[in-house]
């Protein structure tokens, strides 16, 4: 049988999700501001963004929000970078 863990692990990973999601929104705003991706390798974000799909479709099979949470805003975030690679040759 498993135990549901203490609040505090939740907030762990509210608190891990807040600084790794979030870390990408400088390179986003830069890319806009530019208007250039350039320097941004995009076999990286292609291989990044799948691998965020799959902790994401982890974090919803586990039922487990900050997992959901914070993969859905970094799926945004790469998704975005992603696309802006892809239009700003």
């Amino acid at each position: 049988m498993i135990e549901s863990a203490p609040a505090w692990t939740s907030l762990v990973g509210f608190a891990a999700g807040v600084l790794t999601t979030f870390a990408f929104v400088p390179q986003v705003v830069a890319i806009w501001r530019n208007r250039s991706a350039k320097d941004i390798s995009l076999g990286m974000y292609v291989t990044f963004t799948l691998g965020v799909v799959m902790w994401l479709s982890y974090g919803i099979l586990l039922e487990s929000w900050p997992m959901i949470l914070a993969n859905f805003v970094t799926l945004l975030l790469a998704g975005s970078v992603l696309l802006m690679k892809l239009k700003f040759k």
